[in-house]
């Protein structure tokens, strides 16, 4: 068989090749939206190439991206690594000084923003002594701040390069961190072959399943782990592509799907439920849509059930994390499935599935020991595989590759005896009580299930007698109310025992949201002075 190098260029030639004619659609306002064909990001793709090796960026050079999603941002997904360079995607939410960290870490030399993040890649050049090269993404108009390059100016006055850069496979392509929330952020460099091998499993039918056929509309960030791989996977597949604004507005979104014909479309658990809420306020349709492709957090149940009854609309679940790259295992629905009762397809659909083909993952107790494999007893995951990390950037972090050949994600949960993995919980969210532990994950998702709850997060509350005790803060939908007794009459009707019931009871108007969308806790840790 042919030696070929597994790369980048791997993913980007067919899209000039084949699928010339296919579009990009980037939503601009509400009232503006830029289209151009595959082609024509192609013909962009080579004069940034070009323009990389014009700037004088050496082979190997950390270029980071501090940027929304758009089709700029979708050119140096591309450009970067195909130029030999490393793409360091910067998610744009984080603390001045996480950026600070972050930057100066993985030693970028150059930077793509946005205009309205022009001050802050200023700012962070005056604190990052590699940093030497700002680059705007100016729109329609060719201008930039002091010390800033134009983009288009600069594509503008670029020859394409006409060749194919030999890339080694092993060679890095990109660098993500992760959120921090434990600690400092830890950066996970991925290669072309590891980046490559994952975007198969975005077209996998086990995956995301993207082709030809779809249209795709990537709402999670572009600076989250690579937008869950899905502009790489889309890419190579030749599926349409549609980005929204970076301001999220759920009208938006269902405009978009509707004209843009949208077929799958990708974001956490809260985005979709915003979404739900509004498809009931308005009495909107979804048009084209098949399927949610969703992730961050496990989706309630019963807005699962919403969007397959009310729309016709399916709901794919990946679990994964910035270390695996991200996508470890899906749910999609198994044959023997198809034909039963959509209680039992919820069910499934609402754990964390089965690992996708070139994932392994297993079960260890805190001795390192196997546990059984019968749905009850609950472990520590460690997963491997090739675009499962081996170390961080710098060597952070060596606790979780104490196991060798295995890393241990921080999550805990069962398997069942089919390999179906359902997720307990985040170790650091965990309740114990007396000794016992209590799921947040399950607790919320039940909650979420009452027709008088919009959103709702369990934290942990210190206890003198039992050490911990759940406390759930509720979002109420507009108009109602919920209490101690009505939260606890409903949870018993649905099995909890009486010891796993929440002892406080808090109505809030919002949920705190990380950076990429997920419910924040150690913001209600901090709020309800329950630091643990």
């Amino acid at each position: 068989m042919m030696d070929v190098d597994l790369n980048s260029w791997m993913l980007f030639r067919n899209a000039e090749l084949a699928f010339g004619d296919t579009e990009i659609v980037t939503q601009r306002s509400l009232d503006k939206r830029h289209r151009y064909t595959y082609a024509d990001f192609g013909a962009r793709v080579r004069k940034l190439i070009t323009v990389l090796d014009e700037l004088g960026l050496p082979s190997g050079a950390r270029v980071a991206t501090m940027a929304w999603n758009s089709f700029e941002h979708l050119e140096c997904y591309f450009a970067i690594p195909c130029s030999g360079r490393v793409l360091h995607t910067v998610n744009a939410r984080l603390s001045f000084d996480d950026l600070v960290y972050i930057v100066n870490d993985a030693e970028d030399e150059a930077i793509f923003v946005p205009t309205d993040l022009i001050e802050t890649a200023l700012q962070l050049q005056a604190k990052c002594p590699a940093l030497r090269t700002i680059v705007s993404f100016d729109g329609d108009l060719v201008v930039a701040a002091d010390g800033v390059l134009s983009y288009e100016a600069l594509l503008a006055s670029a020859a394409p390069f006409e060749s194919e850069r030999a890339i080694p496979e092993n060679s890095p392509l990109g660098i993500c961190y992760t959120s921090g929330t434990t600690g400092k952020p830890k950066g996970v460099l991925a290669t072309h072959r590891s980046t490559y091998l994952h975007a198969l499993t975005v077209c996998a039918g086990n995956g995301p399943a993207l082709s030809a056929s779809e249209c795709v509309l990537p709402i999670v960030p572009m600076f989250h782990v690579y937008a869950w791989g899905l502009p790489f996977g889309a890419i190579a597949a030749g599926s349409k592509i549609v980005f929204p604004t970076p301001s999220f507005d759920p009208r938006v979104v269902i405009d978009l799907i509707n004209t843009e014909a949208v077929t799958k479309a990708a974001g956490v658990p809260t985005i979709w439920i915003a979404v739900l809420d509004e498809l009931h306020r308005s009495g909107a349709r979804l048009g084209p849509l098949r399927e949610l492709l969703c992730g961050g957090s496990q989706p309630p149940s019963a807005m699962i059930r919403a969007y397959r009854e009310e729309y016709g609309v399916g709901l794919l679940q990946a679990w994964g994390m910035t270390e695996t790259s991200p996508i470890a295992t899906t749910t999609r629905l198994p044959h023997a499935l198809l034909d039963a009762p959509i209680e039992s397809q919820i069910d499934y659909v609402s754990k964390a599935g089965v690992p996708v083909t070139g994932i392994f993952a297993t079960l260890l107790d805190d001795e390192f020991e196997p546990v059984p494999r019968d749905g009850k007893t609950m472990g520590n995951i460690y997963v491997r595989g090739p675009w499962v990390l081996d170390s961080y950037i710098g060597g952070h972090g060596a606790e979780s590759f104490e196991v060798n050949g295995w890393f241990r994600t921080g999550d805990v949960g069962v398997i069942h005896p089919s390999g179906v993995i359902e997720l307990i919980d985040r170790t650091k969210d965990l309740i114990k009580s007396g000794g016992e532990w209590i799921s947040s994950v399950a607790l919320e998702g039940a909650l979420m299930g009452h027709p008088k709850v919009l959103e709702a997060a369990v934290i942990a509350i210190n206890d003198p007698k039992w050490q911990e005790r759940p406390l759930a803060t509720i979002v109420p939908k507009p108009g109602e109310t919920m209490d101690l007794e009505e939260v606890h009459s409903y949870l018993l009707s649905l099995g909890f025992p009486k010891w796993q019931l929440p002892d406080r009871v808090e109505l809030i108007d919002q949920v705190p949201r990380t950076s990429v969308g997920k419910f924040d806790k150690k913001v209600l840790r901090a709020r309800f002075n329950t630091q643990i």
